[in-house]
């Protein structure tokens, strides 16, 4: 994964970026309206049970747009919330607390949307040695928040793009001509370009579950598509001499069958492509 610079580095993008988009040369409806000197205060109110997320982004988010601002946090990162629960309290200049108030919300009602998702497939593997983990079937350009949430909802963030681990996947492989000449080119590209990445490989059945561990130095297999029986197989069959993950069409119902199959990991890309936002406002108090 990609380490904690790299990461604000993505946080501070998104900001910018999310700003530049909705601002713009300035928010005219409250430059019209609203004095330029007065100060205000503002409260998150949840509309809809969840797991909040995005309180620590939220803040980011004010600490850019305000000059100075005070917010008071009435929950914390990760807590289930009740609809009518407040979040928080910002006081600042009212001008940039609605500047910013968009961008918290967008930002915080997804976060939390998937948050809340995450949860329920953390609960649902509880007393198995199974993690669930995200993917890159992101929203483009959010997608160090969207991770972020899954975070704080319980689960485990895979690779955060291309750059930072190797997965070869079933067009990679074919392409390449075949599971050892795969794995053969990755090796000599990582060892030629000096690069310390670790190594998922894709497997459609047994066989190339088998070619796998021939060719030997892989991190993972991903085991896709398997039902309930060749999962068990293939996770006997790799004997843990790497790790294990289950992927492809695994829904909150059927985790825990695959779980209790013994994989390390369950993979899932509705994390973050099939949620809905949950409802929260910001309202002048």
């Amino acid at each position: 994964m990609i380490n904690e610079a790299q990461f604000k580095k993505e946080i501070d993008l998104i900001i910018n970026n999310a700003l530049r988009e909705d601002v713009g040369e300035g928010d005219h409806s409250s430059l019209a309206c609203i004095p330029s000197e007065a100060s205000g205060k503002a409260h998150l109110l949840i509309k809809e049970d969840c797991v909040i997320a995005g309180l620590e982004f939220a803040e980011l988010v004010f600490k850019k747009v305000c000059q100075k601002y005070t917010i008071s946090f009435l929950v914390n990162e990760g807590d289930v919330v009740k609809n009518g629960d407040i979040a928080f309290i910002v006081e600042a200049n009212s001008q940039e607390i609605l500047k910013a108030e968009r961008l918290v919300l967008n930002a915080m009602q997804r976060m939390s949307a998937i948050a809340t998702k995450t949860r329920k497939f953390v609960d649902e593997l509880h007393g198995t040695s199974t993690q669930i983990l995200d993917t890159r079937k992101t929203t483009p350009g959010f997608r160090a928040l969207e991770k972020w949430a899954v975070k704080i909802g319980g689960g485990v963030n895979h690779r955060f793009a291309l750059y930072d681990m190797i997965m070869l996947k079933d067009n990679h492989i074919d392409f390449a001509g075949g599971i050892p000449e795969a794995i053969q080119k990755t090796k000599a590209y990582l060892k030629n370009n000096h690069l310390d990445l670790k190594i998922i490989v894709e497997a459609r059945d047994l066989d190339e579950v088998k070619a796998i561990l021939d060719a030997g130095g892989v991190y993972r297999i991903l085991l896709d598509n398997f039902n309930y029986k060749q999962t068990e197989e293939a996770v006997q069959l790799i004997n843990h001499q790497c790790l294990t993950e289950s992927s492809g069409g695994i829904t909150l119902e059927t985790a825990k069958a695959y779980a209790q199959c013994g994989v390390d990991f369950i993979s899932s890309g509705a994390l973050t492509h099939s949620v809905y936002n949950k409802d929260m406002s910001l309202k002048a108090i």
